[in-house]
């Protein structure tokens, strides 16, 4: 028995509205699974705590990884429940709009589920990785002080902070005395206690594996990141670029291109008016240059008649070698924008070897000595922003300008390196003082006395 078209037409339109109503069940699925990896990766590497340096004494590399891991699994949460939430909404909606008086949940319709448990789990989990932790430390701090004051209510109950979650000046003020002072609350110094755990870590048996895996990390680390840079971020933007000029844009432009220089518009030859001066000039050179010849014997005179064939001769040519470098310009252009493309997909595409590549960066920079890192940064400021680097900044921008084929413009070089260069400074001063102060305060104070 032969099944009719409409009948399989049927039947796939079935198949896909029930898969349309297991997607909030099917993102929820996802959403605890990913829960439940971060809750084993907590339970066997951080004893049930926090993925967290506090909670575990792991190396850089591994810290990263597990890092990593708690992004990818956050990330799959917060797309599911966006997910779960999106579909559950939509879900009731034919039934609202028929007038069905009391539309059929969720858990009604997969009662198996047990979608409250998973919700709950997921909350419990995604709660230790939330950003805003600043209202915990208060009501640690509040009930205390709440206490004292005789501003607690006879249930218990901790007072709250207001709509917004908003902290006054001498909270803020509570909150810096207890972090600077916890270091005078321990009884040992944390250098020492440091110390101990690191002898302590050496004495373990365990600790040999340990040395290897975070080597093997590391290791895997440095290989992913060299090859992102090689492969993702310079290699594959020049072929693009290279390959789109040559068998993609380059055939086009050519076949647009006037092939003939005889009674050719003079702007289909000359891009920009700065190949148009250069061609004249050229031009005249030769003719300077054949006069010159002349004068002094080094060939015989010309007549008026192959004096101007040669001239003209030499003008077809020179025509002929701009025409080919304004075809070229264009390539450059429509190439070039190949490239960005691809290269901007492959950091759109790549956030994960981005992450690793950012973290093999942080330890390669902040690894070096503080000689070292004043070092680099007097050469890079000297460099890009120096008393010379105008110059610099000038043949960069000329040949930039006649990469694209567009016309010099000594007014737009003039104010690029009077604006450029100075928001290039404060950049490099607001590193030097947000991030560099903090983590290595010996080496800020080596650039200033080499700067000096």
């Amino acid at each position: 028995m032969t099944v009719s078209p409409w009948m399989k037409i049927d039947k796939y339109l079935h198949s896909a509205y029930q898969w349309y109503q297991e997607t909030p069940e099917r993102a929820l699925n996802e959403a605890y699974n990913a829960a439940l990896a971060i809750q084993a990766i907590e339970r066997k590497h951080f004893n049930g705590k926090k993925i967290s340096a506090e909670f575990g004494n792991y190396g850089e590399s591994t810290l990263s990884y597990f890092n990593l891991e708690l992004k990818k699994y956050l990330k799959i949460i917060r797309m599911r429940k966006v997910e779960f939430n999106f579909s559950y909404s939509v879900f009731d909606l034919p039934d609202q709009f028929a007038g069905h008086s009391s539309p059929q949940s969720l858990a009604d319709r997969f009662p198996n589920a047990n979608f409250l448990d998973r919700l709950e789990f997921i909350d419990e989990v995604t709660s230790k990785y939330t950003k805003p932790q600043m209202s915990s430390r208060l009501t640690a701090i509040v009930p205390t002080t709440s206490l004292q004051n005789g501003s607690l209510n006879s249930a218990g109950k901790q007072p709250t902070i207001g709509a917004n979650n908003s902290v006054d000046s001498s909270q803020k003020n509570i909150l810096n005395r207890i972090d600077t002072s916890s270091d005078d609350l321990n009884l040992l110094p944390r250098s020492l206690l440091k110390t101990i755990n690191r002898i302590g870590r050496e004495l373990d048996p365990e600790s040999e594996k340990e040395i290897i895996k975070n080597f093997r990390n590391s290791k895997v680390k440095t290989i992913v990141a060299i090859r992102f840079i090689l492969l993702y971020l310079i290699l594959i933007p020049l072929l693009t670029q290279q390959v789109s000029k040559n068998f993609i844009v380059g055939p086009i432009v050519d076949h647009n291109m006037p092939q003939q220089i005889a009674r050719t518009d003079i702007k289909r030859i000359f891009i920009n008016p700065d190949l148009e001066r250069e061609a004249f000039e050229e031009l005249q050179r030769f003719e300077e240059k054949l006069n010159f010849e002349q004068l002094i014997g080094l060939i015989p005179q010309l007549s008026i008649e192959s004096k101007k064939e040669k001239v003209q001769f030499k003008a077809i040519e020179i025509a002929k070698e701009y025409r080919n470098e304004s075809a070229n310009a264009v390539k450059n252009v429509f190439s070039d924008l190949v490239a960005c493309g691809v290269f901007a997909g492959i950091i759109f595409t790549n956030r994960r070897q981005i992450d690793i590549l950012k973290s093999f960066m942080d330890e390669l920079i902040y690894g070096l000595s503080d000689s070292a890192k004043a070092f680099i940064i007097i050469l890079f400021t000297d460099m890009f922003v120096g008393f010379h680097s105008p110059h610099g900044w000038e043949v960069l921008l000329g040949n930039l300008s006649k990469h694209l084929g567009v016309a010099e413009s000594r007014d737009f070089n003039y104010l690029f390196i009077a604006t450029f260069p100075v928001i290039l400074d404060a950049v490099f001063k607001y590193w030097i003082f947000r991030y560099l102060n903090r983590s290595s305060p010996s080496a800020v104070a080596t650039y200033k006395n080499m700067n000096e």
